[in-house]
């Protein structure tokens, strides 16, 4: 088991490059899931782990996947590279997967939220983390401006990238998919709207959402079948949207019990 004591070894480097650079991460065909519970969630959705770097001072005796190299790393390389020191010294590099309307579950009353042009990783980190717990079919980021195996994303998720199917394309495609399986289409916005709880979310369920800044292009609005809004109560017009994701999943969960 090869030991590395230095930041400055070349797989240290190339680990901080994929952690850092979307283009090394296409290019490698590569990405980083840091700490013990998010790599659990990304075995058991079937990922192949190329390479593992363990600080066996944090992490003690683990079980690891066949057919991966690893290697010990020390506390303080560890420390270089991980961005928490709470994530069980276990960091891996990971072959990226495909992914598509083909791959997404089969299921006779699906609920999918659909973001267009997400562009903060964090915020869609924690539409799945919701995602994960409202049992939603599939989350499905159109036009995207983030990359799925962005680190912060996988981080802020806590490993729902993982459990939550995901899929990017095209708003085009999209609108497609959705109204050649019978799927109603919900956008969010303030115009031309009515409360959520007074829509029906029973049938099959497409709650769309768009940007913060900007909202919903004119493409989706017209692809609508229903236009829906959270009344807002105080000055501002808007909530984060991650929290309006939330709030509409899970009036969706309680529509279908």
């Amino acid at each position: 088991m090869e030991q590395i004591e230095s930041a400055r070894n070349p797989k240290i480097k190339l680990l901080e490059e994929l952690q850092q650079k979307s283009s090394e991460r296409r290019r490698r065909g590569l990405f980083v899931v840091e700490g013990r519970r998010e790599l659990e969630h990304c075995i058991a959705a079937g990922y192949e782990i190329d390479t593992i770097f363990q600080c066996p001072e944090l992490s003690g005796d683990i079980s690891l996947p066949p057919g991966c190299r690893v290697f010990y790393v020390s506390l303080e390389v560890y420390g270089r590279v991980a961005y928490r020191g709470t994530t069980e010294g276990v960091i891996a590099e990971v072959r990226i997967k495909s992914h598509s309307f083909d791959t997404l579950p089969k299921c006779n009353n699906p609920l999918y939220v659909i973001l267009e042009s997400v562009e903060k990783p964090g915020n869609l980190g924690a539409v799945l983390r919701s995602a994960d717990a409202a049992g939603v079919t599939a989350v499905i980021v159109c036009d995207p401006l983030t990359d799925l195996y962005n680190p912060n994303l996988i981080r802020s998720s806590i490993g729902a990238i993982f459990t939550v199917p995901t899929i990017t394309c095209s708003s085009e495609e999209c609108i497609s998919y959705m109204k050649s399986h019978g799927v109603s289409i919900l956008t969010a916005q303030l115009q031309d709207s009515l409360p959520y709880y007074d829509t029906d979310m029973k049938q099959a369920t497409a709650i769309v959402m768009g940007t913060e800044s900007t909202g919903l292009t004119d493409q989706w609005r017209k692809a609508a079948d229903a236009h829906i809004r959270i009344p807002m109560l105080g000055h501002l017009d808007s909530l984060n949207v991650s929290v309006s994701a939330a709030i509409l999943m899970f009036e969706a969960v309680r529509q279908r019990q």
